[in-house]
């Protein structure tokens, strides 16, 4: 599956102007969510231009000790079984408590009924399963690192 991702990532770069393209290796792949599904059904949010922001637990980043996303960051969006959706690149990186997060980010994320109350949710389920990896409760001023998004491409593989 990786040499998809990157003769997907090669023919993004080769439309680009010579002088605007990134490196080769200025990207990250991975899928949305915990589960083959949820991956399908976020990247799909994407490539119809319905999510443009996405959440994270910070407390996963530490403990797993991966670098925070970057403003100007591409990301490549894989659905459920690895297969590249389309590119993202970050637009905004903020780190809030669970529970400051608002409805217009809500909105942004895309998903169910874009509300606030539909986001808390949904939200607290996942990062509770998340907490139970890493060995954490969770708690409603849990550290979220919220990131917002543009989709550069929208074509499947």
């Amino acid at each position: 599956m990786t040499d998809i991702i990157q003769a997907y990532w090669n023919a993004f770069r080769a439309a680009l102007p010579e002088d605007s393209r990134p490196a080769a290796d200025a990207y990250e792949a991975w899928p949305f969510g915990d589960s083959e599904a949820m991956a399908d059904e976020l990247s799909a949010l994407v490539r119809e231009g319905i999510k443009t922001a996405t959440a994270s637990l910070l407390w996963e980043y530490e403990y797993e000790g991966s670098p925070l996303p970057q403003v100007g960051a591409y990301s490549i969006i894989l659905d459920g079984r690895g297969r590249p959706q389309c590119i993202i690149r970050t637009t905004e990186v903020i780190i809030s408590p669970f529970n400051e997060f608002n409805a217009a980010f809500a909105y942004d994320e895309g998903e169910g009924d874009r509300t606030l109350a539909f986001r808390r949710r949904a939200h607290w389920d996942f990062f509770t399963r998340a907490c139970a990896v890493i060995g954490r409760t969770p708690e409603e001023t849990m550290p979220i690192v919220g990131e917002r998004f543009e989709r550069v491409t929208a074509s499947s593989v």
